[in-house]
């Protein structure tokens, strides 16, 4: 019998050896069970070119062809990544729709006596499961926005309060991208469903007696939106800022950003998108700051005229906050005794009610 998903967290304790994504390449790109490895039974183009059959000619036509090529694609894996998978394994197969290209899979694994089972519903069943928890189920645990301006460290003591036992969620690291216009990460950002997917197996794996700690952003990080159910619980989150002054915030800026620094074309490109922003002076200010290597004078530009007042701006029209904690410095030292604080913060008042 096909294996029936209920949860997210079911694929945890069903003990497979492999989770096994036998769509074509493009498919699993977009989004695919989270571990799963990809072994396509029908390229990006033999998938076109079946259900073109299937549709100009007619179904026979294409199943036939299409029985050919996942025979062939099959043997191919069997003797590629699955040479070395022993008698005893045990792998869980599943398509679109946990049709025919998993069953065809399926089928020809059990017959060489490996203990198969395939997904009901395939991907799509998966894809219900993430949709419910990304757009319909409240979000599982209380929620802790951790605020502040630019360069304050808030990526650096999420990973602190996670080192110290707390509950975090890392959107940026979810999403590829550090949330601001300099933000974009080497490979690019994954698809808004990876992204959901992503977003739901993290919620799943929360201890909903206890809070999570995710930093403040829009409701866009990078060009993927947040899911609803996470960012409803975001907007009614207590909030706790970090405050530091420019200087130290910069200088933490110029250690987070070195790929920026070292980019001297792409900080170049970054500041021109800017100018319907900014005024042709300053923006011709920035690129000679930028070009003569004075990063920490542009650092504080940018924050002075672009990203403080954008912050400010959101701010007025939010409550006030719950905590307010001052940073003298944003080094390592201090950064750990600020993780301290707040986690002492979180631990001990109402944040986490």
């Amino acid at each position: 019998m096909p294996v029936t998903l209920t949860s997210l967290s079911d694929m945890a304790t069903l003990g497979f050896d492999d989770i096994i994504d036998v769509r074509s390449p493009a498919e699993y790109a977009d989004d695919h069970v989270p571990g799963a490895i990809s072994l396509p039974v029908l390229s990006n183009e033999e998938r076109a070119r079946v259900g073109t059959i299937y549709k100009q000619v007619n179904p026979f036509t294409a199943r036939k062809l299409g029985g050919a090529l996942v025979a062939r694609n099959a043997a191919a894996h069997l003797e590629g990544p699955l040479a070395d998978r022993p008698g005893g394994w045990r792998p869980l197969v599943y398509c679109w729709r946990g049709g025919q290209r998993s069953g065809s899979f399926a089928t020809i694994l059990r017959e060489i006596g490996w203990r198969v089972e395939t997904l009901a519903g395939g991907y799509k069943a998966w894809r219900a499961l993430v949709v419910q928890a990304a757009y319909e189920a409240p979000f599982p645990a209380p929620v802790v926005v951790l605020d502040g301006n630019t360069g304050t460290g808030k990526t650096a003591l999420l990973a602190r309060l996670a080192a110290g036992g707390l509950q975090v969620m890392d959107l940026e690291a979810l999403a590829c991208h550090r949330g601001s216009l300099f933000g974009a990460m080497p490979g690019g950002q994954p698809s808004q469903r990876a992204f959901e997917s992503a977003i739901a197996m993290a919620a799943a794996r929360l201890d909903p007696q206890h809070p999570v700690v995710v930093e403040a952003e829009s409701a866009k990080v990078g060009n993927l939106r947040l899911p609803p159910s996470l960012w409803k619980a975001m907007t009614a989150a207590p909030r706790v800022v970090v405050q530091a002054s420019r200087p130290a915030r910069a200088a933490h800026l110029l250690a987070a950003y070195p790929d920026m620094v070292a980019d001297a074309a792409r900080l170049d490109a970054v500041i021109e998108s800017m100018r319907p922003m900014q005024p042709r002076e300053v923006i011709d200010a920035w690129l000679d700051m930028a070009r003569s290597g004075q990063f920490n004078l542009l650092a504080d530009g940018l924050m002075e005229r672009h990203y403080d007042p954008r912050y400010a701006r959101h701010r007025d029209r939010m409550p006030e906050p719950a905590a307010v904690l001052e940073a003298d410095r944003l080094d390592d030292a201090g950064l750990d005794d600020l993780a301290r604080r707040l986690a002492r913060s979180i631990r001990t008042t109402n944040l986490s009610k």
